[in-house]
């Protein structure tokens, strides 16, 4: 196909790492609520999030060679991209993790894991209606597709009966994590290190107070560096990966990638906390994974044009979008001031940074 090259392939394949990182945070933090409060765990996740980014930052200065060649680097974060990641520290670092970590201990781990699919729903929607991104209708039958599953989960079969509480919580949370998904995107081309950083510390640190306010004094324990632990892996690294494929993919392609995630943990879930497979719970999976079919396998391509534009960002030259002159050899990734000209052309694309224009009609 004109246009499509492996680089395209890139967002994808972090889109993938991030979320089997990610969803091994489910049975694992199920695991940890035996010995630590759901409040005081949501803000360990986020602190280790922090202190394992603050860690691999200070390793690689000790290891930099002064004479080093660095690849470039993302702008860091300037003030008027601080409002985007307050409201993102506020709906997925600190309401996202407490209600799911409410609504984990009120479900198996199993159905925990899949229910965080609904990240994927609550990212699209809110990508579409709220800031204008293009799905088709491949996206929106998987939406459908993950929401039944979703609701086969629900059902117990010990009381016959759907059981609400549990997955109302963990709902809650992917539409905070959704909400937090969309503002991300809006500071995506910035450094994803100090944005995790930011994330992981304060709102870590505010989930702890809460934990504080709530239950009174906590003793630290050694399940404590277990959850700083994987925070810092589910979490912190998971989120920069996670913020790299948003600048290639766009919200609602990340997010449908991101829902692999999921499946990862239900799996992990059966051996690790010992929980029974029923025919119910495998058959909504089973939904829900053709659901996440439809959403990834969706082909985006039209005809579409590139307006005239300047700014600087790290890139390469071998994409469709930066063939400028360079005096001097080019190098590979760096960063510099440019233009682009005007320029229309068709080729599968996603709405990243490059591709947000109107859609006259689907394709």
């Amino acid at each position: 196909m004109p246009g499509s090259d492996s680089r395209s392939l890139r967002p994808a394949g972090l889109a993938v790492l991030s979320a089997i990182l990610f969803g091994l945070s489910a049975p694992l933090a199920k695991l940890l609520l035996r010995d630590i409060p759901p409040v005081a765990l949501a803000g360990l996740l986020y602190l280790g999030v922090f202190v394992g980014l603050a860690l691999v930052s200070a390793a690689r200065r000790l290891g930099a060679k002064p004479d080093a060649g660095r690849p470039a680097r993302a702008a860091e974060l300037e003030r008027r991209d601080f409002p985007w990641l307050a409201g993102a520290i506020l709906a997925g670092g600190v309401a996202g993790p407490i209600l799911l970590m409410l609504g984990l201990r009120r479900t198996s781990g199993f159905a925990g894991s899949l229910l965080l699919n609904f990240e994927a729903a609550a990212t699209a929607i809110i990508a579409v209606l709220v800031f204008r991104e293009h799905v088709g209708r491949r996206v929106w039958l998987g939406l459908i597709l993950i929401t039944a599953g979703g609701v086969g989960l629900t059902w117990t079969p010990a009381g016959g009966r759907f059981d609400l509480g549990g997955p109302a919580l963990v709902f809650l949370a992917m539409v905070c994590w959704g909400i937090d998904n969309n503002l991300t995107r809006q500071i995506a081309h910035k450094d994803p290190v100090s944005i995790a950083r930011y994330k992981g510390a304060i709102a870590g640190s505010t989930s702890l107070v809460l934990a504080l306010i709530l239950g009174g004094a906590l003793s630290p324990r050694p399940a404590w560096l277990l959850g700083l632990l994987v925070g810092a892996l589910s979490y912190g690294l998971s989120l920069v990966l996670f913020i790299r494929a948003l600048a290639g993919l766009g919200a609602s392609r990340t997010g449908a990638i991101f829902s692999l995630g999921p499946f990862v943990g239900a799996l992990v879930s059966l051996p690790l906390l010992g929980e029974p497979l029923r025919w119910l719970t495998a058959g909504a999976g089973l939904v829900m994974a053709g659901g996440l079919y439809f959403v990834v396998s969706e082909q985006h391509v039209h005809l579409h044009v590139h307006h005239p534009v300047k700014h600087a960002h790290p890139h390469r030259h071998d994409d469709l979008h930066h063939d400028h002159p360079h005096d001097g050899p080019i190098p590979g990734s760096h960063s510099h001031e440019h233009e682009h000209l005007e320029l229309g052309h068709e080729h599968l694309h996603w709405p990243d940074p490059a591709h947000r224009h109107g859609h006259r009609r689907e394709r």
